[in-house]
C-alpha cells in the first residue's frame, strides 16, 4: 500500500474518531419525535427524574431554550471593530450550557469528574443537580418550569435578588419555557412515553 493511501486512511480514522453527532432532532416542537428519533435523550432525562425528581419535560423545555438540542452549542463570538475575534460571550456550552465554573461544583459535589457537557446523560444530570439544589435553596418546585429557568439562567443568587424583575426579555422566555414543558408533558402523555 502506498504511503499517500495509508496516510488517507490514518486521516479519516483520527477524524471520525473525535467527531461526535452534535446535531439536533427533528421537529423541536413535538416531544414524541424528538425521543423517537433518540431514544437515550428519553432515557437520560428518565434517570434525571428518578434520581434528582426534575420532571422530564422540564429539562426538555430548558434544553430546547438553552441550546436547541444541540450537543455542541456555544454562545456567539464576540467581535472588536466587527472584524476581529474577542472570545465568546461566557464559557456557556453543550446541551445545558453550563457554565465552566458551575460544572466544576457540579464535578465537585457529585464526584462525576468524566462528565461531559457535550454527553446528554451528563447534561441532564448536571440540570437535575442544579434544580435539585434550587429546590432545595429557594424553595422552587421542581415541576415549576417557569421559576426553574429564571433561576437557572440568572443563578441562584441573582433570581434571589430578582434580576430577572428588569429583563422583561427573559420574563418572555420564562413564560415559553413553562408553556413548551405543559406542551411536551401532553405530548410525551399523548405517545405513552410518560
Amino acid at each position: 500500500m502506498s504511503r499517500i493511501v495509508r496516510a488517507l486512511i490514518l486521516l479519516i480514522l483520527v477524524a471520525g474518531c473525535g467527531s461526535g453527532n452534535y446535531s439536533a432532532p427533528r421537529n423541536l416542537d413535538n416531544a414524541c419525535s424528538i425521543v423517537s428519533q433518540r431514544p437515550n435523550y428519553l432515557s437520560a432525562m428518565q434517570r434525571t427524574e428518578a434520581r434528582w425528581g426534575i420532571p422530564v419535560p422540564v429539562q426538555m423545555a430548558t434544553i430546547y431554550q438553552e441550546s436547541k438540542f444541540i450537543g455542541n452549542a456555544r454562545t456567539p463570538r464576540q467581535y472588536t471593530l466587527g472584524i476581529i475575534p474577542m472570545g465568546r460571550q461566557s464559557s456557556a456550552y453543550g446541551y445545558s450550557q453550563a457554565l465552566d465554573g458551575t460544572w466544576d461544583e457540579y464535578r465537585d459535589d457529585t464526584g462525576r469528574w468524566r462528565a461531559k457537557r457535550d454527553d446528554i446523560s451528563d447534561a441532564t444530570d448536571f440540570m437535575g443537580w442544579y434544580m435539585h439544589e434550587t429546590t432545595e435553596r429557594l424553595g422552587i418546585p421542581k415541576w415549576d418550569a417557569r421559576n426553574q429557568y429564571l433561576a437557572y439562567h440568572e443563578g441562584r443568587t441573582g433570581y434571589s435578588r430578582g434580576s430577572y424583575n428588569n429583563k422583561s426579555w427573559l420574563l418572555r422566555v420564562a413564560g415559553e419555557v413553562a408553556q413548551r414543558a405543559t406542551v411536551y408533558e401532553s405530548q410525551l402523555i399523548s405517545c405513552g412515553k410518560r
